[in-house]
């Protein structure tokens, strides 16, 4: 079993080929197996050990040999876990799936293998040096990974945001509205930041940055992790490099971690699974505590991201003196009783999607701090339901994306009632002048709105820095509504993985 791509895979083929072995697929996974049964002597582990040595690229494989009643595990670059069992040891990539069986997980680092049997294990590294490695406990229950009634584990998730988010605060501002992380850096010597991050992650960057630069003055750029490494970046020692991953061991992001490390950059993750590589490999952490996030399209994992880059702006601001007034800190609070409000109108996001399942297309459009938001909102459609959707900052519309609207195309407007209200109004009489059909998100149906669409969805006023979190979720359960109204299995959409541990 392989989780990886060999780079050098053509290479051995050819020599593999050559030496009379007859290869019966074109993937690089087959020329692992031929490798490692050309170094085969009766010791699986060492034909493992020897192959990998001639391999370059990322891999995390397992590997059985009939002659032999054993599992020999080893990781580059992909994710392995082992489950110490009672009369049983258990390999995945993720502690998910060992989750049902055991809470005792051993991690294993990068050019690391292992040997299991079913009442032993060992662990080496590639040069056959014993290496000792601790047993860590996973909190999570496995309640927590069944679906709990609902139909599918997306579900169940967006309805899990308010309890999730819940938790992420938990214990981090004190009473005397002081933020607690365990940030090991100097603040006042951070003279920029850099958040990089991949998809529904990246998103959530964003955001951070609006935050960030509100709230403490300190400039934030945000980067894709795929495309970091690939403009030659320039990062120095007083950058603070923030990494975003639900699962911490997305692979563009820990290579763009990596390399900020190399170039002397402080470094901090934003992260939901404990244990995980990039949790082990950052200088501190903000762990989300959001639980067990099944479901492939990410929904509490993003509104716990936002949550913490909250918590972190606060601390930043703090810590640079900059006070916070206290009723911030009070509508902060009473964030995930604002989602409550929105999941209450599961229903009638429903029959919106009734309406909506069969557009064309879906345009999303916002200002300011939403921009992410929508782009978010897109991508869970498209992730989930198959439909063409794009997230367009709502002046960028005479741009380009007008052109698309017609009476088969969708546009979906966050139009909080903030200082960008009367200019989301009029964006949305030109869609409409166009017979584009218009879903709002507006916090009362007013004469501006009522007037533009019917199909409006109230979201509680809350401050500019916190409504993303509470958009977010309408977006959520549209998407949702939409793909399970199509007959689309939400939890497993098409080509798409959890966890993205290859480049």
């Amino acid at each position: 079993m392989h989780n990886g791509i060999i780079e050098n895979y053509n290479a051995l083929k050819t020599i593999l080929t050559e030496e009379g072995h007859v290869f019966v697929s074109q993937t690089d996974s087959e020329v692992l197996s031929h490798l490692i049964e050309k170094f085969y002597d009766g010791n699986l582990e060492l034909a493992v050990i020897k192959a990998l040595k001639l391999v370059e690229g990322t891999f995390g494989i397992a590997v059985v040999c009939k002659k032999e009643n054993k599992i020999v595990v080893a990781r580059r670059g992909s994710p392995i876990v082992l489950g110490v069992g009672v009369g049983e040891n258990i390999i995945a990539s993720d502690v998910v799936a060992i989750l049902p069986y055991t809470k005792n997980v051993v991690y294993l680092n990068d050019n690391e293998m292992a040997v299991l049997t079913e009442n032993s294990y060992s662990i080496k590294n590639f040069n056959n040096e014993v290496v000792e490695k601790e047993i860590d406990e996973i909190k999570w229950s496995a309640v927590e990974i069944e679906k709990g009634g609902y139909k599918h584990f997306m579900l169940k998730e967006i309805f899990e945001q308010p309890n999730a988010i819940r938790n992420t605060l938990r214990g981090r501002i004190d009473n005397d509205l002081n933020v607690k992380l365990s940030i090991n850096t100097d603040i006042n010597s951070v003279k920029r930041i850099m958040i990089v991050a991949c998809g529904t992650a990246w998103h959530a960057g964003l955001i951070g940055k609006y935050l960030i630069e509100k709230m403490t003055k300190i400039p934030v750029e945000v980067d894709y992790a795929s495309e970091f490494r690939y403009r030659n970046p320039i990062v120095n020692k007083d950058d603070l490099f923030i990494v975003i991953s639900q699962s911490g061991e997305t692979a563009d992001t820990l290579a763009a971690l990596r390399e900020a490390k190399e170039r002397g950059a402080k470094t901090l993750g934003i992260i939901n699974v404990v244990g995980s590589t990039m949790s082990r490999e950052v200088d501190s952490g903000i762990f989300l505590h959001a639980g067990p996030e099944i479901g492939v399209a990410s929904t509490k994992a993003f509104s716990c991201q936002i949550t913490a880059l909250i918590l972190l702006s606060l601390f930043l601001a703090q810590q640079k003196n900059i006070k916070i007034e206290k009723e911030f800190f009070e509508e902060f609070n009473l964030l995930p009783e604002k989602i409550d409000e929105i999941l209450h109108q599961s229903e009638k996001i429903l029959a919106l999607a009734k309406n909506f399942k069969e557009a064309n297309a879906f345009l999303y459009l916002a200002r300011g701090i939403n921009f992410p938001t929508a782009l978010e909102g897109a991508l869970k459609l498209k992730e989930i339901s198959y439909i063409h959707a794009e997230g367009y900052p709502a002046g960028e519309m005479k741009h380009g994306p007008i052109a698309l609207v017609d009476n088969k195309m969708a546009a979906v407007f966050i139009a909080n009632k903030d200082h960008t209200y009367a200019k989301i109004l009029s964006n949305m009489e030109e869609v409409k002048a166009r017979g584009g059909q218009i879903i709002a998100l507006a916090n009362e149906a007013d004469g501006g709105i009522v007037n533009l669409t019917k199909n409006v969805i109230l979201i509680p006023k809350c401050r500019e820095e916190l409504s993303p979190i509470v958009n977010v979720v309408a977006l959520q359960l549209l998407a949702y509504y939409i793909a399970d109204l199509k007959g689309i299995d939400v939890d497993k959409p098409r080509n798409l993985a959890k966890s993205v541990t290859v480049e």
